[in-house]
């Protein structure tokens, strides 16, 4: 735990429940004062952990006027199949729309792989109805056979559910009358229609994301209730909020309404964090590398706006069709497991060594090398600072794992091999920043590289020159990052209605009527949030395509009064920039008319995460030591910094370590870091 200043003024609580520890600041912005902590996460009760981070900040929860709670919840129940049984009632002849999506495959090559739809056939039931694409009843609502199959999905122990019928988006009446019986027959409230959690038009995404959202509503409900009632059994007499994927937060008393949105919270709080920390230093494009111990998330923000995009598939035929902020993951962290494979060649991850037991390092019984173990070879990391609580395992004895397992087949010493393994995990992580950024037409030189996470510091410089990337910044208190996000969040609303129609043939008056709905809306609910605002801001976009093809392209608008031939050019601008071919000879079709409404909160002074009153008068007074580190193929003495006690203003030249109690910064020869106002150390990358 760190500690400065008293327990007086305004204070804000931000935690994070990530998938090894549970992440917490807390904020007195009245007088200053900080205090971070990280506890293990409970992952049976994810509450445990949250109360445990309180208790280690020692939070006065009667005093504490604001707590945003970032979660894995949602998440961990998708990825781990872990879901509650829901039923499915849907349009006679479509209820094989969710498994049958969109004929791809879980390999590109071959006929490998499997597939689990969210809601099983048996669960999946039909009834008689039907509208044509323009909203017109061809066959009325049979109202016997919904109540029919709503009694038959609760005998067969389902506890939500789903109401997805053919272009609900556009004439929504057969979904909610069927909603109004099958409320009368429902134990509970868990009753999702497609139509009300997402506008839009494809049945496939529309009824994949209606399903995710019924099949965690429940576990999520279950998991605030019960850490509600802790936190009020303890005196905390104010609303929860919680952090939502597209990056903003929303009351705990609704929020599982739209559990669905809360998928990806976690990396969302992140790259919130991320412009947060780069806007105030002056960087407004920035590329995010979030580094865990089994993934990594990396995410492009241009002009310090996150990116949200309402078309991620978080697994295999699992696309969430709600707004979330755009981030590429790739099985790449501290704990991934290095091996030689069949072929004879070196490969790092996605295996990983998970928290139990661990990297070999952590000294809890591991016994395959991993990334964290090639940074204790060479000299990277010091044991003594692993959060795990490592012991048991020396250098000496992982270099002996690393020589037999990694370097005897490839013909190298240990520390040769170590440094193989992180140049390949180097490799798959450039890999992640060039999907996010050359992919799409960026050119990486153009942005900073913001390096957190508990193992991001430890590469951010390598991966920056192996990307031509001029200058890393290293936040303050990195480990805790994305705890951060969830205390500087706005709040934010978003909104899609689908219109998909030719441009030339749409009707731009209806157009400017969606966007000012969308705006009222979105109004009317940040004033209902519990928290005050500084100032709203609305952000309006168009989901366009050429007539023909399958893609979307986002396209920023200036304002709700758009007009046919300003969406026409802006779109072939997009394309442009995009694919840099022009295609005038081709009707644009207008898909969907987005709006994101966010409540701006209060500035955060970021300067006050590390206690001024630690801060030595020179460099040399914070050097804690020496230790060989390995670096381009050889040894070199190298100084040790403690991050807390470097002067506000310093300059660092590399080679250099700089560590703190949530990670850890290489700063690599020939680089030179500096300080700033806000305690970021920024990193000049001679590439």
């Amino acid at each position: 735990m760190s500690d400065t200043g008293d327990n007086k003024g305004e204070i804000i609580v931000g935690v994070d429940v990530g998938g090894t520890f549970t992440d917490i600041l807390l904020f007195d912005r009245g007088r200053g004062r900080v205090r971070v902590a990280k506890v293990p996460t409970t992952p049976e009760n994810q509450a445990g952990g949250v109360i445990a981070a309180l208790e280690a900040v020692e939070a006065d929860l009667p005093s504490v006027d604001l707590i945003v709670h970032g979660t894995t919840t949602t998440t961990n129940a998708i990825l781990e199949r872990k879901l509650e049984p829901t039923g499915l009632i849907t349009t006679r002849g479509f209820r094989d729309v969710l498994e049958v999506g969109r004929r791809t495959r879980p390999q590109p090559y071959g006929m490998t792989g499997v597939f689990r739809p969210v809601i099983p056939r048996d669960l999946r039931l039909e009834v008689t109805e039907r509208s044509d694409a323009g909203g017109n009843v061809v066959t009325p609502l049979d109202e016997d056979e919904v109540r029919e199959a709503a009694e038959a999905l609760k005998a067969k122990g389902c506890t939500s559910l789903v109401i997805h019928f053919l272009h609900a988006y556009v004439n929504p009446s057969h979904e909610r009358r069927a909603a109004e019986i099958a409320a009368g027959i429902w134990p509970n409230g868990y009753i999702t229609t497609g139509h009300s959690l997402l506008s839009e038009f494809r049945e496939y995404e529309r009824g994949v994301t209606a399903a995710v959202n019924a099949a965690v509503q429940p576990i999520l409900h279950r998991y605030v209730d019960r850490l509600q009632s802790e936190l009020k059994s303890r005196g905390f007499q104010r609303d929860l909020l919680v952090m939502n994927g597209n990056g903003g937060m929303v009351s705990a008393r609704t929020v599982a309404r739209e559990a669905a949105k809360t998928v990806m919270s976690g990396p969302a709080s992140g790259v919130m964090a991320a412009a947060y920390t780069g806007r105030r230093a002056g960087f407004r494009n920035l590329i995010t590398y979030d580094m865990g111990g089994t993934s990594t998330d990396v995410a492009l923000i241009r002009d310090t706006a996150p990116p949200v995009s309402h078309e991620l598939e978080i697994e295999y035929a699992l696309p969430i069709h709600v707004p979330m902020v755009d981030v590429q993951t790739i099985g790449s962290g501290g704990g991934s497991i290095a091996r030689i494979d069949e072929a004879g060649l070196l490969q790092v991850g996605p295996e990983s060594a998970g928290a139990d037991p661990g990297p070999i390092c952590y000294g809890r019984g591991g016994r395959q090398p991993t990334i964290s173990d090639a940074h204790f070879v060479l000299g990277r990391i010091n044991p003594a600072h692993l959060l795990s609580g490592g012991g048991g395992a020396t250098a000496e004895d992982i270099a002996k794992v690393f020589a037999a397992v990694i370097g005897a087949p490839l013909g190298l010493d240990a520390a040769e091999a170590a440094a193989a393994v992180l140049r390949i995990a180097n490799m798959k992580m450039a890999g992640a920043v060039r999907m996010v950024s050359i992919a799409r037409g960026h050119d990486p030189r153009d942005f900073a590289l913001l390096a957190f996470g508990g193992g991001g510091p430890l590469h951010a410089v390598s991966i920056a020159r192996e990307l031509g990337i001029p200058r890393v910044l290293v936040p303050p208190r990195p480990g805790i990052t994305n705890a951060l996000g969830c205390v500087v969040a706005d709040v934010r609303h978003d909104f899609v209605n689908t219109v998909n129609h030719p441009l030339d043939g749409v009707d731009i008056a209806d157009c400017r009527s969606i966007l000012a709905r969308q705006i009222e809306t979105g109004r009317r609910l940040v004033a209902e949030e519990p928290v005050e605002v500084d100032d709203i801001r609305i952000a309006h976009s168009a989901d366009m395509q050429f007539i023909g093809q399958t893609h979307i392209l986002s396209v920023p608008l200036d304002g709700p009064d758009i007009t046919r031939e300003n969406l026409q050019a802006r779109f072939e601008k997009a394309y442009y920039e995009r694919f840099h071919v022009a295609l005038p000879e081709i009707r644009a079709n207008l898909v969907n008319l987005n709006t994101s409404v966010i409540g701006r909160r209060g500035e955060i002074d970021l300067a006050s995460l590390i206690d001024p009153a630690g801060r030595r008068g020179s460099l040399e007074a914070a050097q804690s030591g020496n230790r060989p580190v390995f670096f381009d193929g050889a040894w070199a003495e190298t100084p040790v910094y403690w991050r807390d006690h470097l002067p506000a203003d310093v300059t660092i030249d590399g080679p250099a370590i700089v560590e703190q109690i949530d990670t850890t910064v290489v700063i690599d020869p020939g680089a030179r870091a500096t300080g700033d106002p806000d305690g970021n150390l920024i990193i000049e990358v001679h590439t």
